[in-house]
């Protein structure tokens, strides 16, 4: 039996366990990804991105390979039985929120690849039809035994993740519950070719009395993805056909289906595990949570839990912090995790029910809703933060601080606009950093440079005032983009004792030796 090491071992290649091992890549962490399946996935399955994920993709430097491969969703379309309800545009509803502030669509298969090439690139590869068979925490690492051909490997790693799916051999390894239900309710999900009065570059939504469905483009080359509910009169079924309920989904989506491409029925579970650490080991991704396709929102959350592990994973790995940083990932993500379950479920109820009642409101009321909330700058600004995950907030954790203007510690940074650049270029550093927005005095720069954290200094805006930023305040962000400290005064102190709590040390310590820069970006 052949023996190996590594510092992080990661089960599962799926959109999660992918980012995860590219951002640890990127930052210098020495990883293994493998997964029991031959191949990536052929299949659509997750089409949604959402703009926060973007703005990660942005920072490793693979976001314009991924907005090439997919689709800008430029307009929500409302159909009931009487005709158009409401025409709702998605092109530019989170303007000034985001550099991405448009709907986009991605099948995840593609999205996979993309994923795959730029960890290949880096000197990765997916280590495929492997199975963890099981593993142990020694305390001070993990040992796994992996399975390839009937032939065993095992695999000592500081750090295993589990990245798995709804189905995690981690999290059965760890024996963490992972309490829910599923709903009663069976759906199909297709990617067609076909014809019909369907938007260009939208999505268009049917809603009845008695259930909705979806019409959206799946790829550049113009096939359709239609998702819905499967009639009554199938769901008991013990193989549920295309072909038995074609005249449905034609009659409910307003498609002539040409050629079915791909077809699957499934049942819609809403889980979050119990734990998402137990020592040495991680979850992330379906392995730790699971709920209703409503909103696109599953894939992006398992992306996020990646990302946030990442780069804590990394520091602590590199001795840039105390292992306490890692404590700060569990409390932060599964809170969202059940934050999200709840608020998906609630609509994911309403969008569902075979009530009289729900019907009637979803067939008369809703569209009126959603023609008059997202008819507004205002509206379409809070239903693009809804459904972006741009507000994601950790104020809450251990390691969220202060306030300056509206901005606490746990917020993701405002994203500032400005002809020349924005202020989420340094972000790309994957670094810890202070923002000042406005002037940075000579004695708070001069008293941070021991810290090697870097300063960038952005010249106050009405956009910077706009996105609740305090003139001359000052922000330490995270290696994700998240404030870690908001401080209304550039005391150089408090950000000492904050850095010096968690023994953080930034990346660039590695290359050079300790040294301030204090570059100054001009946003006006």
């Amino acid at each position: 039996m052949s023996t190996a090491q590594t510092k992080v071992l990661i089960a599962g290649a799926g959109p999660t366990g992918l980012t995860l091992a590219l951002w640890l890549t990127r930052l210098g962490i020495p990883v293994r990804l493998f997964d029991k399946d031959a191949g990536p996935g052929e299949t659509s399955r997750a089409l949604a991105v959402q703009a926060r994920t973007l703005e990660f993709h942005r920072q490793i430097g693979i976001v314009d390979d991924v907005i090439a491969a997919g689709v800008k969703i430029e307009q929500l379309t409302v159909h009931t039985p009487a005709g158009v309800a409401a025409k709702l545009p998605l092109a530019d509803f989170g303007r000034g929120i985001s550099p991405y502030p448009f709907a986009f669509a991605l099948p995840q298969d593609i999205h996979e690849r993309i994923l795959i090439v730029h960890l290949e690139r880096a000197g990765v590869q997916v280590e495929r039809d492997t199975e963890l068979v099981a593993f142990e925490d020694k305390g001070s690492s993990v040992v796994a035994t992996l399975r390839k051909n009937g032939a065993d490997e095992i695999v000592s790693a500081a750090y295993l993740a589990g990245c798995d799916g709804a189905r995690s051999a981690v999290r059965h390894g760890l024996g963490i519950g992972f309490p829910g239900g599923t709903y009663e309710q069976a759906f199909y999900v297709a990617d067609v070719d076909g014809r019909g009065d369907v938007t260009r570059n939208g999505m268009d939504t049917v809603i009845s009395a008695y259930g909705f469905a979806i019409v959206m483009p799946v790829r550049q080359s113009g096939s359709l993805r239609l998702i819905g509910i499967v009639p009554k009169a199938h769901e008991a079924d013990e193989t549920i056909t295309f072909e038995a309920i074609r005249a449905d989904i034609e009659r409910d989506t307003g498609v002539t289906i040409d050629k079915v491409n791909w077809f699957s029925t499934y049942r819609v579970h809403h889980r979050v595990a119990d734990r998402f650490r137990v020592g040495r080991v991680f979850l992330a991704g379906d392995a730790g949570h699971i709920h209703s396709p409503a909103g696109g929102q599953g894939m992006n959350t398992g992306m996020g839990d990646a990302i946030n592990l990442a780069w804590k994973l990394a520091a602590v790995v590199q001795g840039r912090a105390d292992q306490r940083l890692l404590d700060s990932y569990e409390p932060e993500r599964i809170a969202f995790a059940r934050k999200l379950i709840d608020s998906t479920d609630q609509a994911f109820r309403v969008a569902t029910s075979r009530s009289r009642l729900v019907g009637l409101f979803r067939r008369y009321l809703m569209p009126k809703i959603l023609r008059v909330g997202l008819g507004t700058a205002f509206g379409s600004r809070r239903f693009f933060g809804l459904i972006s995950q741009t507000r994601i907030q950790y104020r809450e954790s251990a390691i969220s601080s202060g306030k300056a203007g509206t901005i606490e510690g746990g917020d993701r940074l405002p994203y500032v606009p400005a002809a020349n650049g924005d202020n989420f270029a340094p972000l790309r550093s994957l670094d810890w950093q202070v923002h000042v927005y406005g002037e940075a005095n000579g004695e708070f720069r001069a008293m941070l440079a021991s810290t090697g954290i870097p300063v960038h200094v952005f010249a106050w805006s009405d956009i910077a005032e706009a996105a609740g930023l305090q003139r001359d305040g000052a922000y330490l962000v995270r290696p994700d983009g998240h404030v870690a400290l908001a401080s209304p005064v550039q005391e150089a102190a408090a950000f000492q004792r904050y850095l010096a709590g968690l023994a953080i040390k930034p990346r660039l310590a590695e290359r050079a030796p300790y040294r301030i820069t204090g570059t100054m970006h001009s946003l006006a």
